[in-house]
């Protein structure tokens, strides 16, 4: 089985042009507020007209501009999971369950066994109004799935719950994915949630393809800078090349050697937060490569994990600038905090991003 897209679609500020296929596997379709995304399912459910191209589900044509074809929503055989669910108020679970699902003998039993497979036995006759935030989405993918669709579209179906509910009900949708074995499209703007849920990822920057293939390729190396922030990049530079296996970091103020081979034109250099790795004076990691006294200008706690915002090479002014941030656990906070300053920061050349104009 397989889903096919390629149109696009004139919208107010640029053209949403999405080209991708997906077969049984689970796709992320990652991007900043206001890329297409939510656009692209639209019309792939037959909620919205492309202008031009083509949409095709296991060799079946659903829209063609040039052969004037546009299958109606109802009739292209796809589940689509709205951001805010969109049950119909008036009906019970299992009547919003139903609604989809053709007349017929098994009808019921399919019924019931969507509502059992997301666990709302007891909830049957009770309407949207009076479930909880996570009983409401467990009952739109429960619709979703009914009518058996040959693929399932889900737009940012996490995003109304709370940080209890989302953990619970994602660990549910796994699972659900897992089974689905048809293709299934996830939009999300939480990269941590798109790594977790999709093994493939297509990254959308002004409705434009940035990124398109497996999720760990991506992540190890970005092909540009739009994709490298979108994908959880917190530092880069500007960079210019200084010599072999060296590049200087224009707005770090340093020359760092790196891996591998360089892209055609060198215009960044970046690394993740938590990459970068700590010593202090005397410690053997001291002498590593790309080790730069820090200083810190703030940190920002949470319960588990703390964000120092550094500076590098000098002391900061109170109010003052930070190059990098780097993400460390509670408990190695508890130690540096009480160390004095400068301590110094490692940037593994294995962990650096060169990155392309």
């Amino acid at each position: 089985m397989a889903l096919e897209v390629r149109f696009s679609k004139r919208l107010a500020s640029f053209s949403l042009e999405p080209e991708f296929s997906c077969d049984t596997e689970v796709l992320a379709i990652l991007g900043p507020s206001g890329a297409g995304k939510s656009m692209t399912l639209r019309c792939i459910a037959g909620l919205e007209r492309p202008d031009e191209g083509f949409i095709r589900l296991n060799e079946r044509v659903l829209f063609d501009s040039g052969a004037r074809i546009n299958v109606p929503a109802g009739h292209r055989g796809v589940g689509l999971l709205f951001q805010n669910y969109a049950l119909f108020p008036h009906l019970t679970v299992a009547e919003n369950v139903a609604f989809g699902v053709k007349q017929g003998s098994e009808r019921e039993a399919r019924v019931r066994k969507q509502i059992a497979d997301v666990h709302l036995d007891g909830c049957e006759h009770r309407l949207p109004r009076e479930l909880s935030g996570g009983e409401q989405q467990r009952t739109a993918l429960a619709r979703a799935l009914a009518p058996e669709p040959e693929a399932l579209l889900l737009d940012e179906p996490l995003s109304a719950l709370d940080t209890y509910l989302r953990s619970r009900i994602e660990q549910q949708l796994i699972v659900t994915l897992a089974q689905f074995q048809r293709p299934a499209l996830y939009v999300t703007h939480n990269i941590e949630e798109a790594y977790r849920i999709a093994t493939k990822l297509l990254v959308l920057s002004k409705g434009k393809v940035a990124a398109n293939g497996a999720r760990d390729a991506i992540f190890r190396e970005p092909p540009s800078l739009d994709v490298a922030l979108l994908t959880g990049l917190k530092n880069f530079s500007r960079a210019r090349e200084k010599g072999e296996g060296l590049v200087e970091a224009l707005d770090w103020n340093c020359v760092l050697q790196i891996n591998g081979t360089r892209p055609r034109s060198t215009a960044y250099v970046g690394i993740r937060a938590h990459y970068i790795r700590f010593a202090f004076e005397g410690d053997e990691a001291a002498a590593a490569c790309n080790t730069f006294p820090c200083w810190l200008v703030r940190v920002s706690e949470t319960p588990f994990h703390a964000t120092l915002y550094l500076r590098l090479h000098s002391a900061s002014q109170p109010g003052g600038d930070h190059h990098l941030q780097a993400e460390i656990t509670r408990e190695q906070w508890s130690i540096f905090r009480t160390r004095p300053q400068p301590w110094l920061a490692i940037l593994p050349r294995e962990a650096l991003l060169v990155l392309p104009e």
